[in-house]
């Protein structure tokens, strides 16, 4: 791939009339003449019909659906209060987002479209979805796969799935970033939760990845993969506050989200409470495995460090309810990135359940609680859309898309 190259704008070009900001939150920024000056090679490296909206295309937003359908199993297995047949039912819901996953995973390695993707603005930032797809449905096999396929081949179904998930997640954290950089062209007012996405699986693969920590050979082999979970939390931790304080800057400077776009703001609660997560398994995956100083330092830092974050979590899901409240009132309209509310609302009880089990606040127990409630209601909600918008999709004969903003809605089609 050849980066863009960017000339000093000529005499003619300044004496054209100035672009308009563009009000997609992910659209490459248009210079004068309303198009990206590309070289050859960049054209041939990304065709005419790259946006995914040819028949049969499938975008990788949608292994959110397998994100936010996994979530509300592996919520369930953490609760701190459990209700008489919770967990077979959260069981079955798991065993569904595993066949979701080989069903859009075969779909889409089948399209062959991953380095199209990769250069499209708006779909490189989805590509953080199907690692994290990967993670979640890993992490259910080991909650809640035991009592369906045995305890060994869940083990091993979580080992392979989180590998995949890993590396897929490094990469999109590593890669992405980079093409933004380096190819992408961005509108002053572009930065949103989608960009999270990409970043954010290290911090999944680290709360997923202290669960694998007792199941490893004691010794270098349990240390190494502890010490590999802290170093992806921080990747990823830091990572994400670096994002959030772009996406607050382009909320306060900018026109405020509207249409499809609103629910992405939500990736920025899934994202931090993914990190209190995280901290609290590996607090309690810690000893044994880290000297006694340290696995006690792991502890106060899941605790402390856990309710701050928790805390500033808080602030955002205030911020992205009452963005979410004001756009409702105006129409919201339906679009895959509905199942950007689900798996942040399950982070929240994940998060709220590891402080809760650390801590043995009731508070923390029955927010976690009403948090899981909250969660399944969504989750119904979304997925009969979902389900009601796919039928429609089929039925009219129309391709299934990507989602992609408009010019002044920022509509996700799909």
């Amino acid at each position: 791939m050849v980066r863009a190259t960017r000339e000093d704008p000529t005499r003619e070009e300044k004496a054209l009339p100035a672009v308009a900001p563009h009000t997609s939150t992910t659209q490459a920024f248009p210079p004068p003449g309303g198009r990206v000056q590309r070289d050859s090679g960049h054209a041939r490296a990304r065709p005419a019909g790259a946006d995914g909206a040819g028949p049969g295309r499938l975008g990788p937003g949608w292994f959110a659906a397998v994100m936010g359908t996994g979530i509300v199993a592996v919520a369930a297995a953490t609760l701190p209060r459990t209700l008489p047949g919770l967990r077979g039912a959260a069981t079955v819901v798991w065993a569904g987002a595993g066949l979701l996953l080989i069903v859009l995973a075969a779909r889409y390695l089948g399209q062959r479209k991953l380095r199209v993707h990769a250069g499209d603005p708006l779909l490189a930032q989805f590509l953080g979805a199907p690692p994290m797809a990967l993670l979640t449905v890993g992490a259910g096999a080991l909650l809640l796969g035991p009592r369906l396929i045995g305890e060994r081949a869940a083990l091993d179904v979580d080992r392979v799935l989180w590998s995949a998930g890993t590396a897929l997640g490094l990469a999109s954290a590593c890669a992405v970033p980079y093409l933004m950089v380096t190819r992408h062209r961005f509108a002053p007012d572009a930065a949103s939760g989608g960009w999270l996405l990409p970043v954010v699986p290290p911090v999944v693969s680290a709360a997923t990845g202290a669960l694998l920590v007792p199941r490893t050979p004691a010794g270098q082999p349990r240390l190494a993969l502890l010490l590999g979970c802290y170093a992806m939390l921080g990747l990823g931790l830091m990572a994400v506050l670096l994002v959030l304080a772009m996406v607050y800057s382009r909320l306060v400077h900018h026109e405020a989200p509207s249409g499809a776009t609103v629910p992405t703001v939500w990736i920025g609660v899934g994202a931090l409470d993914q990190a209190v997560t995280a901290l609290g398994a590996l607090a309690t995956a810690a000893p044994g495995t880290l000297p006694a100083p340290y696995a006690r330092g792991s502890a106060v830092a899941a605790l402390l460090g856990g309710l701050g974050i928790w805390g500033f979590a808080l602030l955002w899901l205030a911020l992205a309810t009452a963005l979410t409240v004001r756009e409702i009132r105006r129409g919201l309209p339906f679009a895959p990135t509905w199942w950007s509310f689900i798996f942040p609302l399950g982070a929240c009880v994940t998060g709220t359940s590891a402080l809760a089990a650390r801590t043995g606040s009731q508070p923390f127990v029955w927010s976690a609680v009403a948090l899981y409630v909250l969660l399944v209601a969504a989750w119904a909600v979304v997925a009969w859309h979902s389900l009601r918008h796919a039928a429609g999709q089929r039925r009219d004969g129309a391709p299934v898309r990507a989602p992609r903003p408009s010019r002044r809605r920022r509509q996700f089609r799909s």
